[in-house]
């Protein structure tokens, strides 16, 4: 495997969120050999229906399964919105996880970046969104976590690619989801 790639899914829709921006870090510091690429049509997505999930019906769910599927390793990046994951990522989820043991997400490398403006950097949602991804079928990277709190005093307005110890925290997870996709691949 030549090229690692690694899709960002952004549990914030807010163009200028910090989790947002972090996820525009993951890419401005992937390792040589690592594409890693932000999805942006979340907010396109519907909420998971049954009823309504029928190959090539929603060009948006289309769209999202797709690039999860050619994906070698996701990174989700979350908020904490009252003490948890927000829809829009938890959704994202449950579209990829389908059909159920052989969705998008089945055995690939996940990592889980969460931050927030409250001391414990989203923690919950952090525990939240690895649970979901675990019950859905994905690999969590199990020792690699990394939740950034206190983002307004941290950040400013300066974006978290310019705060150095952040940039490499966000670089080494990145790189454990390369090694961990060349891993599976070795064995």
């Amino acid at each position: 495997m030549s090229q690692t790639n690694v899709l960002v899914l952004v549990g914030s829709l807010r163009a200028a969120s910090v989790n947002r921006q972090l996820a525009e870090t993951a890419v401005a510091v992937a390792p040589e050999g690592a594409e890693v690429t932000v999805f942006d049509g979340l907010g396109d997505v519907p909420f998971y229906n049954e009823d309504i999930d029928v190959a090539g019906s929603i060009p948006a769910v289309e769209a999202l399964r797709d690039a999860a599927g050619r994906a070698d390793a996701l990174l989700l990046l979350t908020p904490e919105y009252n003490g948890t994951i927000p829809a829009v990522l938890k959704n994202a989820i449950d579209w990829i996880s389908r059909p159920y043991g052989t969705g998008a997400v089945k055995d690939k490398p996940v990592a889980v970046i969460s931050a927030s403006p409250s001391g414990n950097g989203a923690q919950w949602a952090h525990e939240d969104t690895r649970k979901a991804v675990r019950i859905a079928g994905g690999k969590v990277l199990e020792d690699v976590t990394l939740a950034i709190g206190g983002t307004i005093d941290k950040f400013g307005d300066r974006h978290p690619r310019e705060n150095a110890e952040v940039a490499q925290q966000v670089a080494g997870v990145v790189a454990s989801l390369v090694d961990a996709t060349k891993q599976l691949v070795d064995a």
